[in-house]
């Protein structure tokens, strides 16, 4: 082929090209075809064919085909009985199933976490045992003083909505993971909130002080976790905190080492 050649630069554009003509396709069977593009393509590219492309760009019909093809059938059937459901934002923010908070095992330091430093503050180590599952094998690491950091997760934001949280009520699951070092003992505590729109009235809660890790260690990590179930309605957000410190008073970074938080919503069954 010559380098003159002019090639489709886009799957709308390809689709145009086919021999066949794809204006001769009812409207079920172009759907079809439609849901096996990228969603970027079709917002960007597919809804710009004409009128009738981007109508059926922006019915529910493509991206619940597309939400069919990402998640198991008991899942979405739980979703068509409940109201006002997005198709299109649940695929694209894929709000069930994921890790809602960010950056859980310090990859990139301590970017989307609010701080609160004590003793020599917070600092990401290496892992000194390996967590079997987590995304990065590092952890933050508590001082001699109590350390304290935080996450507040926008439920709306990441692609739930009102009526889903306030009638349906997904579980709202967490977890978190801990760890001492082996020649300094540390505690380590967790408090979840569940809140509503203004951010200050609680609906529900879970805090826990686990048993102190003591002096001389194996260094492996423990798991706390506990799942939010008929809370009522009106959360909107989670406000997930911990903290942890050494308890031998040493300077430097011996206290717990904390990875892997995490806050995941699941459907509705």
């Amino acid at each position: 082929m010559g380098s003159n050649d002019s090639r489709p630069s886009s799957p709308a554009e390809l689709l145009r090209l086919a021999r066949f003509d794809l204006t001769l396709l009812p409207d079920e069977l172009l759907l079809l075809v439609l849901s096996f593009l990228p969603s970027r393509d079709l917002v960007l590219q597919c809804r710009l064919v004409c009128r009738r492309w981007r109508s059926l760009v922006d019915s529910p019909c493509l991206w619940r085909l597309k939400c069919g093809r990402r998640w198991r059938t008991s899942q979405l059937e739980a979703l068509h009985g409940c109201p006002n459901v997005s198709w299109a934002r649940v695929y694209v923010k894929e709000p069930f199933g994921r890790n809602l908070l960010r950056n859980p095992c310090g990859r990139e330091q301590f970017q989307h976490w609010e701080l609160r430093h004590g003793g020599h503050g917070w600092r990401v180590e290496n892992n000194r045992s390996n967590l079997e599952g987590a995304e990065d094998q590092r952890s933050f690491v508590s001082s001699f003083n109590w350390c304290t950091k935080w996450q507040v997760i926008d439920l709306l934001k990441e692609g739930l909505w009102k009526e889903l949280l306030d009638h349906h009520q997904p579980e709202i699951s967490i977890s978190d993971w801990y760890a001492g070092r082996s020649d300094c003992g540390c505690v380590y505590k967790i408090h979840v909130k569940l809140l509503a729109a203004n951010k200050r009235s609680v609906i529900e809660e879970f805090s826990r002080t686990m048993e102190p890790i003591p002096q001389w260690n194996d260094e492996c990590y423990h798991q706390v976790s506990h799942v939010f179930r008929n809370y009522g309605p009106g959360v909107r957000f989670v406000h997930f905190l911990h903290e942890g410190k050494d308890t031998q008073f040493w300077a430097g970074h011996y206290g717990a080492r904390i990875t892997n938080s995490a806050v995941t919503v699941t459907l509705p069954k």
